[in-house]
């Protein structure tokens, strides 16, 4: 008995939005071939930009090339007189290659140190001294994500003194908007507009007077990475491009650090590196270990099985949290916190992966 045909034509694979790499097809010196797949009336002829698609029963597919940073994919279904068609956009990352960044969220306590201790240099400080060391053994580039304030403390206090040591080492170094402060949790689960650009001019503005420029990046992470579209609008209309996230699904809860998106956009992401929503011009990338979350003899293991998926490991975000390495939170502290780190970098440098920012070219490539 043959299926009920689908009164039109819808594409299955890829998806609107999608970011597509050489692990999505053959890649060559001006074209990635991928193949369009989905569903068409049964017996029609079906064409994917031009080009005729194999039809078996009511599922259609075809070899198309992607030659430029958007593409535009275009299904259409002629049966009889009648002709239907679905469109969607995609995008080629050219001469994808491995790569990751190392984050750190929740910053505050090393800035009030900085702000209330006269240190000749930032990296008297065994904090700036420790993710130093990072960069020059391992070429790690370092995304510091900050609050405005904390108890006593708020970025108003912090120095211009250390502003040219900044600068000189913007080439592997950070600093954006994360929340206006720690607590309550989830602060901006139900932000406004006005609250969320009100923080973020807050901590913004001070990173441009105390550090400059040179160390703002168009990616962030917001605090527990949630927050309504009409409040990322705020961070885009503010030049943020690209937000981080976890994308998990925590069943009973649904999915959690996923921003705005809904459970299929959320379930899409966890499956992938990266997806752009085109609607709101924002490229959202997956974290893949949250690395005070492991113990420190699983941080290779876990990372072991995020490689196994080659739509999962080309971009490799690696996350930490400041209050895991501070003896004076001792809810916190976590003692083999610098070997986590220390594990993860071994990790990513032995598998030849380069160090980037998400926001040197397109989503760290350098095409």
């Amino acid at each position: 008995m043959r299926k009920s045909t689908p009164r039109a034509i819808q594409i299955h694979y890829p998806i609107h939005g999608d970011i597509l790499n050489r692990h999505d097809g053959r890649e060559g010196a001006d074209a990635l071939s991928v193949e369009v797949r989905g569903c068409a009336p049964w017996g029609s002829d079906v064409r994917v930009n031009g080009r005729k698609a194999t039809l078996a029963g009511e599922s259609f597919r075809c070899i198309i090339p992607l030659r430029r940073r958007e593409n535009r994919i275009v299904a259409k279904a002629r049966l009889g007189a009648r002709e239907h068609q679905d469109a969607i956009t995609v995008l080629w990352d050219r001469g994808s290659r491995k790569r990751y960044r190392f984050s750190i969220d929740d910053n505050v306590q090393f800035l009030k140190d900085l702000a209330w201790h006269r240190y000749d240099s930032l990296f008297n400080h065994w904090y700036m001294a420790f993710w130093r060391r990072m960069h020059r053994t391992y070429g790690a580039k370092i995304h510091i994500n900050i609050y405005y304030q904390t108890e006593a403390f708020n970025l108003t206090q912090m120095p211009e003194r250390y502003k040219p040591e900044w600068q000189a080492n913007a080439d592997w170094l950070r600093l954006t908007f994360h929340a206006l402060q720690d607590k309550p949790d989830r602060i901006y689960q139900n932000a406004t507009y006005e609250q969320m650009a009100r923080d973020f001019d807050l901590v913004t503005n001070e990173i441009r007077r105390f550090a400059g420029q040179e160390l703002l990046s168009n990616f962030t992470t917001i605090h527990w990475a949630e927050a309504p579209r009409d409040a990322c609008r705020a961070l885009r209309d503010r030049g943020i491009e690209g937000l981080i996230g976890g994308f998990w699904n925590r069943r009973r809860g649904g999915y959690r650090t996923a921003y705005y998106l809904d459970p299929e956009k959320a379930r899409r992401l966890g499956a992938r590196d990266y997806w752009k929503d085109l609607d709101e011009g924002f490229i959202f990338v997956r974290c893949d270990a949250v690395v005070n979350n492991l113990r420190l003899a699983s941080v290779r293991p876990h990372l072991d099985a995020v490689a196994q998926n080659a739509h999962q490991s080309e971009l490799m975000e690696l996350l930490i949290h400041e209050q895991y390495f501070r003896p004076d939170l001792p809810r916190n502290y976590q003692p083999d916190v610098q070997r986590k780190v220390i594990a993860a970098l071994e990790w990513v440098t032995e598998r030849n992966y380069r160090p980037v920012f998400w926001g040197e070219g397109f989503v760290g490539s350098s095409e």
